[in-house]
């Protein structure tokens, strides 16, 4: 009997997502890679599985140390915490997709026995994307600082006010605004927030990002695309009435004041994503996003 090879020997499993298909998607994926002579580990968010399998979940230092390939189960919100928490240190990642768009997870659950083996062999396409990193400074001081894959949100947290903020960028003043805020994402978070806001659609691979007015108070504000090695410094204007918050991937707040400086640039680090051969952007767009067919001759 001919012993099948396959491209990872240690694969871990991650979950964000509350969703009730989430455990038996994940016993499956763990039988399958069992069976298959993979070791398996998986983090503390599975722990119906740990119950069911009466084994011990892996700590995320573990998991990082260990791990070839990491198998997010869950929805694009998924896919983002996986990839801050373990693809901005290495690990590539495989998304199964519980959501309702999807465009970083390919793998649907009915796909999981069609697809998943090519995968596990060797047999799949890899994409690299860069993550954004913003820092906020008080007066010259580093106040917080977070990363993100999709975006970085500037916006008046709970309050609904226009608030006013300046822009530069690489040194060079673009404009004064006041809006509900100011979107900047890179190509991965074009197809998320920044769409919905009125951005590009963005390549995934392409070394830019996009800086997206929310709602701004003038009909001349448009997007802005900037090269990926672009630093950009917003600040938060002294006559702002409230507390503007800078937002990464819809997590982690960080409360800014007025006069406060938030600088948005390019992360040091990049992850990694796994895709079956067949995933393809275009179709992606024209599933998720309604797109027509092609012309019938």
């Amino acid at each position: 009997m001919v012993k099948k090879v396959y491209k990872f020997s240690h694969i871990s499993l991650s979950t964000s997502s509350k969703d009730s298909r989430v455990l038996p998607i994940a016993s499956q994926v763990y039988e399958i890679l069992n069976n298959a002579g993979i070791k398996v580990s998986f983090d503390n968010s599975l722990l119906d599985l740990q119950r069911k399998l009466k084994k011990r979940s892996n700590s995320e230092a573990y998991i990082v140390k260990n791990s070839q390939l990491l198998i997010a189960i869950g929805g694009d919100g998924t896919m983002l915490n996986c990839s801050r928490r373990y693809g901005s240190q290495g690990i590539p990642i495989l998304g199964i997709n519980l959501g309702k768009v999807g465009f970083l997870t390919d793998i649907s659950p009915n796909e999981i026995e069609n697809l998943f083996f090519p995968v596990l062999k060797g047999d799949f396409k890899s994409s690299t994307r860069f993550l954004l990193e913003a820092s906020v400074y008080r007066n010259s001081r580093l106040i917080g600082a977070d990363i993100a894959v999709n975006d970085i949100a500037l916006h008046p947290g709970m309050a609904v006010k226009m608030m006013s903020f300046e822009l530069n960028v690489d040194g060079e003043f673009v404009y004064s605004q006041s809006s509900d805020g100011l979107i900047v994402a890179s190509p991965t978070g074009s197809t998320a927030y920044s769409l919905s806001a009125g951005g590009p659609l963005v390549y995934p691979t392409l070394n830019a990002m996009v800086v997206v007015p929310m709602n701004p108070h003038t009909l001349s504000s448009r997007p802005i695309v900037l090269d990926s090695a672009s630093v950009i410094d917003i600040t938060v204007s002294e006559t702002n009435k409230l507390n503007p918050v800078v937002t990464c991937d819809g997590q982690n707040d960080i409360v800014t004041m007025p006069g406060d400086v938030i600088t948005i640039s390019r992360y040091k680090d990049e992850i990694t994503l796994i895709h079956p051969q067949n995933s393809n952007f275009y179709d992606a767009c024209r599933s998720k996003l309604g797109w027509g067919s092609k012309l019938s001759s």
